[in-house]
């Protein structure tokens, strides 16, 4: 059912600071940060010949990645992302087996402007999984 590692999201308290850790010490090639406000965060991809790291950073008072940050701030991984061919069908495959589907259950739109889901962390070995629309 799930395709490719499409991301590795990191949480990080200082953006510019990652962003030039990633571009400077390891050489990636990064984007320019993006605020997404109706998520609450503001994001940079690295990009990668297999996949991308999301840098994360907080972005308004109601972020919910804030929380996050106040129990680890230092930062760390948020959350792993995998690709699927029908996000419907997997969501109604995932909530029959009993997995439990974060918000509403229906998908939002999300950073890459394709269909989203989050799916419990205690249902996956506690890992935050976001599946994306391929």
């Amino acid at each position: 059912m799930i395709g490719r590692l499409n991301h590795v999201a990191i949480v990080v308290p200082d953006l510019s600071a990652a962003t030039a850790l990633y571009r400077d010490t390891l050489g990636a090639t990064v984007s320019a940060p993006v605020d997404l406000a109706a998520h609450g965060v503001t994001v940079v991809f690295v990009t990668l010949p297999n996949t991308k790291i999301e840098l994360l950073h907080p972005f308004g008072d109601a972020s919910p990645i804030a929380p996050f940050l106040d129990k680890n701030p230092a930062g760390g991984m948020h959350h792993i992302c995998y690709e699927v061919d029908d996000i419907l069908a997997a969501r109604d495959r995932l909530k029959a087996q009993g997995a439990r589907v974060l918000g509403d259950g229906e998908p939002k739109i999300g950073a890459h402007d394709k269909p989203v889901l989050f799916l419990h962390p205690k249902d996956f070995c506690g890992t935050l999984v976001e599946l994306e629309q391929a």
